[in-house]
């Protein structure tokens, strides 16, 4: 059986190397994500007031 979990005992090569991510770098990452989750909000906003304009129309055709 230790055969089949050989490669999870030894511990991973990657966790044990320091990031080398420089500050500049992260700063440029963080708006990037910054400005993906505006995009994203403005989008289900946009998507909420279709949704919104919709309801209303089908409820004045029926009213």
């Amino acid at each position: 059986m230790s055969l089949l979990t050989h490669d999870l005992e030894r511990p991973f090569d990657w966790a044990e190397r320091p990031a080398r991510i420089s500050k500049a770098r992260k700063a440029q990452l963080k708006r990037i994500a910054l400005r993906a989750l505006a995009v994203l909000s403005m989008g289900s906003v946009l998507a909420a007031l279709i949704a919104l304009k919709t309801a209303i129309y089908v409820w004045h055709l029926h009213a």
